[in-house]
C-alpha cells in the first residue's frame, strides 16, 4: 500500500530543474480495503470505477506528461514544455489528492476516533468536532464545479484551517496548508449513488473518516 502524506510535491508541481535521470514511473496505489468495504456509504461500483478507472487515468497521464516534459526540456522547446507542464500539474494533483483520499477513509467499524492531541486542536480552533464537520461540509458542498474540501494544518500559525481547492489543485502549493483530511466532490466520486445530492454524500462521508490516519498526519505535520 502506497503511503502518501504529500508525494514529491515539488516534482508534481513541475520543477523547472526537473532531471530525467531521477524520474520513475508512478503506479496506481492499492486500496487499504476491499472495494465493498466502505458500503453503504460508498458503493463497491463507485469505488471500483473511481479508483480503477479515474485514479488510474491520472497515474497514466502523469507518466505521459513527465515523459513529454522531459523530452520538451531536452529539446529546448519552451512551448511544448509549458503544455506538458500544465498536463503534469493537473494529473499529478489528481494522483496525489486521490491517494490521500483513499487513506483518509476506512470501514465504519475500523475508522476510530481523533487522537487526544487532534481533538484538542479541533476544539481549540473550531469550538468542537461537530462545528468543524459542519463548517467543512458547508464549504465543500459549496464548491463550484469539481474540487475538494480540506482540513489542513498551518505550519506558520500552528493551527488547523479549512480550505477548498478547485479541480485537481494541490492543497500545500495552493494554500500553504499541510493536508490532513479531504473530501472529493468531483461528480464521479458520488453521482452513481447519490445522483445530484452532493450534500448527502458529504454528510455521509464522515461516517467513514479514518481518524487514525488523520491523527497520524496531524502528528507528522506538527513534527515537520
Amino acid at each position: 500500500m502506497l503511503r502518501i502524506l504529500a508525494l514529491p510535491l515539488l516534482r508534481a508541481q513541475v520543477a523547472p530543474a526537473y532531471s530525467q535521470t531521477i524520474r520513475c514511473k508512478h503506479k496506481l496505489p492499492d486500496l487499504p480495503y476491499d472495494y465493498s468495504a466502505l458500503e453503504p456509504i460508498i458503493s463497491a461500483d463507485i469505488l471500483q470505477v473511481h479508483h480503477g478507472k479515474h485514479h488510474a487515468a491520472y497515474v497514466n497521464n502523469l507518466n505521459i506528461a513527465e515523459d513529454k516534459y522531459a523530452e520538451a526540456t531536452a529539446k529546448g522547446d519552451t512551448v511544448a514544455a509549458v503544455a506538458a507542464a500544465s498536463m503534469l500539474r493537473f494529473n499529478a494533483g489528481g494522483h496525489v489528492n486521490h491517494s490521500i483520499f483513499w487513506q483518509n477513509l476506512a470501514p465504519q467499524n475500523k475508522n476510530g476516533e481523533p487522537s487526544v492531541e487532534l481533538k484538542q486542536a479541533i476544539e481549540r480552533d473550531f469550538g468542537s468536532l461537530e462545528n468543524m464537520k459542519t463548517q467543512l461540509s458547508t464549504m465543500t458542498v459549496a464548491v463550484q464545479g469539481s474540487g475538494w474540501g480540506w482540513l489542513g494544518y498551518n505550519a506558520q500559525t500552528h493551527r488547523l484551517q479549512l480550505a477548498t481547492t478547485g479541480n485537481q489543485d494541490l492543497l500545500l502549493p495552493t494554500t500553504g496548508l499541510v493536508p490532513l483530511f479531504t473530501i472529493d466532490v468531483w461528480e464521479h466520486a458520488y453521482y452513481l449513488q447519490y445522483k445530484n445530492l452532493r450534500p448527502d454524500f458529504v454528510k455521509a462521508i464522515w461516517n467513514i473518516a479514518n481518524w487514525k490516519d488523520i491523527s497520524e498526519r496531524f502528528s507528522n505535520a506538527k513534527k515537520a
